[in-house]
């Protein structure tokens, strides 16, 4: 049932990263600039990490599998407006009906193995799940790029609508809820939206919101939206040899999670773990940034999509930092903030490639220059505001999260 459930994550996955190979025929087609450009990458994001708190409250209430039935069909019908599109105004509709429908895929399986699996399998599994439904990057590496050359932009949209449309079925077919708790047990939608609020008086939550919003989003805006323009424009690749390189960074990028799942080193040391590798993460942007050889930024990529699969310990770290009864509603918000964040980074990384334009700095000098400060901000708002356990430690009191 997890990897059914997985099958509607990885359509996710396709359609958030479709916009790094797309970006050069639908530039072409409608005349779009880096910042609409941005835009259009960006609206996905904006409607799918908008309603990570209500998708957190459904799948609460109603349990994920009829969470993701009652939504996931939007996906199929974002696909083919945008297919259809033929304005910029028609692009972002499709993107925005295709974001809702996402909005409770990942989610679900996050509650699902939170529910289903013992404690101490948390971090392997959901690395696990994250490696396994990063296979909807592959599709959006050579296998879309050959379609898009082959018979046009609108045709890959319409191809994702149809594989979107084979996952419904398998979940609706496969999938069973769990026995569903007695009425008395079961969470209203407004006793569960007042959980939020409990969520969000704890000290740690900001700290961990301000690295959430920055670090999904470095390696979205890569290999979702600037890495295939980067080949493009300043290296001269085609879009097939582009998408072999998306391709290469998609399969590092499903090693990682699990690879690094494995390697968790438990509460005590993973928040170092995890600056350490932010720190790498930024660093490795910042070289993007200077004018290098092809074979070098290549290197640089791939590096990037390995490297990322850290960002499963975020996960393993808020399943930590607050008490079990608050986990769904701590995933939703992180959730939330991942992908809030990926549209913030891809609008702006928009705005700092149009500006760079008017002060004739190099477009992807001012890109990848760019999610490196973010980064950086991300990772000082996680170490410097309140950890978890901050305000049972002020009272003397023994906390309940990890250290």
């Amino acid at each position: 049932m997890l990897l059914v459930l997985i099958s509607g994550f990885a359509l996710s996955q396709a359609f958030r990263t479709a916009a790094g190979v797309m970006a050069p025929p639908l530039q072409q087609a409608f005349g779009l600039t880096p910042q609409q450009l941005g835009l259009f990458a960006g609206a996905f994001h904006f409607a799918f990490g908008a309603l990570q708190l209500f998708m957190g409250m459904g799948i609460d209430v109603y349990g994920p599998r009829r969470t993701v039935l009652a939504v996931f069909p939007l996906t199929i019908v974002g696909g083919l407006v945008t297919a259809s599109a033929t304005s910029y105004a028609g692009l972002i509709a499709g993107q925005v009906l295709t974001g809702i429908g996402c909005a409770p895929a990942f989610l679900a399986c996050t509650v699902f193995i939170a529910r289903r699996f013992p404690a101490g399998q948390y971090a392997s599994v959901n690395g696990a799940a994250l490696g396994i439904g990063s296979v909807g990057l592959l599709l959006t590496g050579t296998p879309l790029a050959w379609v898009i050359t082959s018979w046009g932009w609108r045709a890959g949209f319409v191809c994702l609508a149809v594989c979107a449309a084979l996952a419904w079925l398998a979940i609706l077919l496969l999938v069973r809820e769990e026995a569903p708790a007695p009425a008395a047990q079961r969470p209203g939608v407004l006793a569960a939206l007042r959980g939020y609020g409990e969520l969000f008086r704890l000290p740690q939550t900001l700290g961990i919101i301000g690295l959430a919003l920055f670090t999904y989003a470095s390696f979205l805006s890569l290999r979702g939206l600037w890495l295939g323009p980067l080949l493009i424009d300043r290296y001269g690749y085609t879009l097939v040899q582009t998408g072999n390189v998306l391709l290469a960074v998609s399969v590092l990028g499903m090693v990682g999670p699990p690879l690094f799942g494995r390697l968790d080193p438990g509460d005590a040391k993973r928040r170092r773990w995890i600056t350490g590798y932010t720190i790498a993460c930024a660093v490795i942007f910042a070289l993007m940034a200077a004018p290098i050889p092809a074979a070098a930024e290549v290197v640089l990529s791939l590096a990037i999509g390995l490297v990322s699969g850290y960002m499963v310990m975020q996960y393993a770290d808020v399943r930590a930092a607050y008490p079990a009864h608050m986990t769904g509603r701590a995933m939703a918000v992180f959730t939330m903030a991942m992908f809030l964040g990926v549209a913030l980074m891809q609008w702006l990384t928009g705005v700092a490639a149009s500006v760079a334009t008017v002060l004739g700095v190099e477009t992807y000098t001012a890109v990848f220059g760019a999610i490196a400060g973010f980064l950086a901000l991300g990772i000082a708002l996680f170490r410097f505001l309140p950890q978890p356990g901050a305000r049972a430690a002020a009272r003397g009191e023994p906390s309940q999260s990890a250290p």
